[in-house]
């Protein structure tokens, strides 16, 4: 049977195995316990096995070191410009200082919620509606700014801080999807006003191009027309001059091929007329029959045709060319009366 002693041994023993115990503990990753002598804060333990002091020592505050999520209520804010939106957000945060985060401050999570709800009424109450609407990162970094400054003293790290969604009232909405409207059709009119100009201002270039192209080649087609009559006048010139010299050498024949060739061209011109439908010529048809052998004797003579022995150029004046009545009178040196012979002009049976 076990006596008094036995039982004070045992005591002892289970004494000592919960002291054991008592002074072993194990930190979590991701985790920092404080320790409290006495109530009075003295040390933080790491992720691990620890010892303390057993009934002397006693932990204090289990921290959470880890990056945590806070969602923030949404809140009812008026803009500068007196509009009423409903904001949500939700804060990012992380514990830095374990001790001043457990002894700083009462209910950690309730104190950030608190003050990023008043400096979201804050920052957001100091914009217009527009500007609200359109720079959701400038506010983001205004709050962020703010709020982590205030929550420093806290051992606190405030990492992000992100508006989630801006609701403003459901008639500001229809008036802005009116204005947005109304804008879009601004621009598209604007647009189609500036295409009709440059269309405008396309065509006139190419209307004024084309101008300078006609009128240069106008310019250039009266330059060629103009070089043609000079070259056909020179050319008529040197003909005259041949036949001047011809008749200053006493050649009759020249003196008919000339005229025939000029009359020829003048009943040209008269039967070319539109309104010309009847022609009458007092022409004799003897006339007619010596111009045509004058011509015919000139050809043959010019082009060596003559008779056998008679260089061209050297054939004697026919009789009957020098006796042929002609339209028009000539006088010769002496005085007497003398003709010259013409081609006809062909005429159709009413001429």
């Amino acid at each position: 049977m076990l006596g008094g002693f036995d039982y004070v041994v045992i005591a002892i023993v289970v004494l000592a195995i919960l002291t054991v115990f008592a002074g072993i503990k194990i930190v979590p990753q991701g985790y920092r316990f404080t320790i409290e002598r006495f109530g009075r804060y003295t040390r933080t333990l790491d992720p691990g096995l620890n010892l303390i002091t057993p009934f002397i020592e006693r932990i204090g505050s289990k921290m959470n070191v880890m990056e945590q999520v806070l969602d923030i209520p949404t809140q009812e804010v008026i803009t500068k410009d007196n509009a009423s939106v409903a904001a949500d957000a939700v804060a990012f945060y992380q514990v830095l200082n374990p001790a001043q985060a457990a002894y700083q401050i009462t209910n950690l999570e309730y104190a950030i919620q608190n003050l990023t709800m008043t400096n979201i009424r804050s920052v957001m109450g100091s914009m217009d509606l527009d500007a609200l609407l359109s720079n959701r990162d400038v506010i983001n970094e205004r709050l962020l700014h703010v709020v982590d400054d205030a929550v420093g003293p806290w051992g606190i790290k405030v990492t992000r801080i992100e508006i989630k969604d801006i609701r403003p009232p459901t008639d500001l909405v229809d008036a802005m999807a009116r204005q947005m409207k109304a804008e879009r059709e601004k621009r598209a009119q604007v647009l189609e006003a500036e295409g009709a100009r440059n269309a405008q201002i396309l065509r006139a270039e190419g209307a004024k191009q084309a101008a300078v192209l006609k009128a240069e080649g106008e310019r250039e087609a009266a330059f060629r027309e103009a070089e043609g009559r000079e070259r056909l006048a020179e050319a008529e010139a040197r003909a005259t001059g041949f036949v001047s010299q011809a008749i200053a050498e006493g050649d009759v024949q020249a003196i008919n091929y000339f005229v025939a060739q000029k009359y020829t061209e003048a009943l040209v011109e008269i039967g070319k007329g539109p309104n010309a439908k009847i022609v009458l010529m007092p022409l004799e048809a003897s006339s007619i029959i010596g111009s045509l052998g004058g011509i015919g004797a000139i050809a043959r003579e010019v082009f060596g045709d003559g008779p056998s022995g008679t260089p061209p150029g050297q054939r004697p004046v026919s009789p009957q060319l020098r006796s042929t009545p002609a339209v028009g009178p000539a006088t010769g040196a002496s005085g007497t009366s003398r003709t010259i012979a013409v081609p006809p002009f062909p005429s159709s049976d009413n001429t």
